[in-house]
């Protein structure tokens, strides 16, 4: 079995796969603080629950973007699973991909996991949108190419902002807006009608119009058309409102983990 563990600024999720079904997954709060030896007794209890032991891990395949968590989740695999992990980024890991920017090494582990999984599913083009801490949008070439890409803050990290640099205004959840009923001519209503109801359609239209605005001004610049996959927690949540974004596949960074496991272990 394989371990997939994919920790970003916000989150941790951890995935064991047998072959290409995946088993199980649990998601964390990322906290640089967490030692080796509590991630073995929280996964030991999540994994008991699914009818699996730490000794049924096999291998284990790590991408991070927070570099001061990599001693603790070593040691977990060192010390509990006693395998030595592969790590997106480390010399002798091969991606499959050419990275055509400027610094090659100043990309997010989690973003180049993407582009892997999203040429192995999707033809053509790519734009790739990750919403986690940072709003990230990624350019795949049609032969697997990583071609850069844009990172805009998260819309939860617009949130604490605003509520922190405004004295006056609240705390305030992401959620959907109401939509007009299918079939009917009635416009989106976007003009708040109380404080709370105008920063809800502030940050969320005004993340639609980001998505749109970059997403148009990527394909414009590449000069060619593009498919768009959307991923992370609130994908969904805006792909039913833009028709910018054509697929979700909130699972692709652990797939793509999966496929450069699979890659590295055929060498």
């Amino acid at each position: 079995m394989l371990l997939t563990i994919d920790c970003g600024n916000t989150n941790t999720v951890f995935a064991v796969f047998a072959g290409k079904g995946k088993r199980g997954s649990w998601r964390t709060s990322t906290n640089v603080a967490r030692t080796a030896d509590e991630y073995a007794v929280w996964l030991t209890q999540l994994m008991a629950l699914e009818s699996m032991t730490l000794s049924d891990v096999t291998d284990v395949i790590i991408a991070t973007v927070v570099p001061e968590v990599m001693f603790n989740l070593e040691t977990l695999c060192r010390k509990y699973f006693k395998i030595e992990p592969m790590v997106v980024g480390k010399k002798g890991v091969d991606l499959g991909l050419d990275i055509r920017i400027d610094r090659p090494e100043q990309v997010g582990a989690d973003r180049l996991v993407n582009a892997v999984a999203a040429h192995a599913v999707y033809d053509g083009a790519l734009i790739v949108i990750d919403f986690g801490t940072a709003t990230t949008f990624d350019v795949v070439e049609p032969d697997g190419g990583y071609a850069g890409g844009i990172i805009a803050p998260g819309i939860n990290l617009s949130l604490d902002a605003l509520y922190r640099a405004a004295a006056q205004l609240p705390r305030i959840a992401i959620r959907p807006p109401e939509l007009p009923e299918e079939g009917t001519n009635s416009p989106v209503k976007v003009i708040g009608k109380s404080t709370v109801s105008a920063m809800h359609s502030g940050i969320f239209w005004g993340y639609i119009g980001l998505i749109e605005g970059l997403v148009s001004r990527i394909k414009q610049e590449y000069g060619t058309d593009m498919t768009v996959i959307g991923t992370g927690g609130l994908a969904a949540i805006f792909a039913n409102c833009t028709p910018a974004i054509e697929h979700v596949d909130e699972e692709i960074t652990l797939r793509g983990l999966l496929l450069i496991h699979e890659r590295n272990k055929a060498r």
